[in-house]
């Protein structure tokens, strides 16, 4: 497990830099958008963007972790298609290539013939990547590969990456919109029970380098397996006044219903992952979502996180119908094995249920009571 992860992480730091590059250089990053349409297209956005670099940082993990791996190469999914449309009109498949030429050579249809921008990016992907972590060479779990599987999200909060500032300011430690939203996600879940067993955030925008006008990149990661639990991150200490952060367009029923509980304390932030992030870093409670508007590439990654530091996430929907039938000792967590029955597209891998993101039980505890005895038509 020690190598998996190591290898996991060396791929989030290079999706990390090809990130920053695709941000970094103006002429580049004009070119990288291509509007997604018909089943592919998140209902949640009325322009829902994919770019190059969620396709480039897709195949690249696919292609490291496989080549390392190759009994996960047939199990890595994510949620990009790696087919793209450049300005000449040509469908092109993008793929990592055996040499920097090639890739190059194969980036230059992509990107309408421009053969710096390809270079740059060939470049990013065909580094090596050396981590100086000494706390990963004690991780010491045993986890058979071959029965794992793992999501991708190589960007999510695409729409914050392509328009969000970097000097947006954090209000209470959270930032509500801009650049640190936008975060590389990677979860691995063993395919039969379809449970969580190891996730990474990796933060590409995590800090500017004003002086160097580059960014700075910081991971996290946790292993939750048959009750071993080992992360970057510690526990966050209970807060005497408790915080929830939601979606900005969240409902307002269920904004109404939280305020009892959480009062002045409703915060807001972009990003599916980025809330997620915030709870594990105990810079709010709980993550509440009332529509089915992530997927299983947004919440794998950080699910595994939250219970390797005893908390988890749970399926809104039916956690509100467990709870109102008791007991209330287990409700229904996330699992990411099963596809949607009936539904097309990305809808397929939805969160339909909507979900709760906690550390402690007691928070999950105060939400389900909150609601339940607000509303019922959650």
């Amino acid at each position: 497990m020690a190598a998996l992860l190591k290898s996991l992480l060396a791929a989030s730091e290079k999706a990390a830099s090809i990130a920053q590059l695709c941000r970094q250089e103006e002429a580049l990053f004009s070119l990288l958008i291509e509007e997604k349409r018909g089943v592919d297209k998140n209902k949640k956005f009325l322009q829902d963007f994919k770019t190059l670099a969620d396709v480039l940082i897709q195949e690249v993990i696919k292609h490291d972790v496989g080549k390392k791996f190759p009994e996960l190469q047939d199990h890595i999914r994510g949620e990009e298609s790696n087919k793209f449309e450049n300005g000449l009109g040509e469908t092109v498949v993008v793929q990592v290539c055996p040499t920097q030429q090639e890739t190059a050579a194969l980036l230059q249809k992509v990107l309408d013939r421009k053969q710096t921008a390809a270079k740059l990016l060939a470049a990013a992907i065909h580094q090596e990547v050396e981590l100086s972590d000494s706390a990963l060479d004690d991780v010491a779990v045993t986890i058979p590969t071959e029965s794992m599987a793992m999501w991708i999200d190589p960007i999510d909060s695409t729409n914050q990456y392509i328009r969000g500032r970097g000097n947006v300011k954090p209000v209470d430690g959270i930032y509500p919109s801009g650049l640190h939203s936008a975060l590389v996600l990677i979860g691995a879940y063993d395919r039969h029970s379809g449970e969580p067993v190891l996730g990474i955030i990796n933060e590409p925008f995590f800090k500017e380098d004003l002086q160097a006008s580059r960014w700075q990149s910081k991971y996290h990661w946790g292993i939750s397996y048959r009750g071993t639990n080992i992360s970057s991150l510690s526990q966050p200490l209970l807060r005497s006044a408790p915080r929830v952060v939601l979606s900005s367009n969240e409902k307002v029923v269920l904004q109404k219903a939280l305020t009892p509980l959480y009062g002045e304390q409703l915060c807001f932030a972009s990003g599916a992952g980025y809330k997620m992030l915030c709870v594990a870093l105990g810079l709010a409670d709980a993550y509440v979502l009332s529509e089915g508007s992530t997927f299983k590439w947004d919440t794998c990654g950080p699910h595994a996180i939250l219970q390797s530091l005893g908390g988890g996430i749970v399926d809104l929907a039916e956690a509100l119908k467990a709870w109102r039938a008791g007991p209330h000792n287990l409700l229904p967590e996330l699992t990411y094995n099963q596809p949607v029955q009936g539904a097309l597209g990305a809808e397929r891998w939805a969160n339909q249920g909507g979900l709760v993101a906690y550390i402690y039980r007691e928070h999950l505890e105060a939400v389900m009571d909150t609601l339940v005895a607000a509303v019922d038509t959650f």
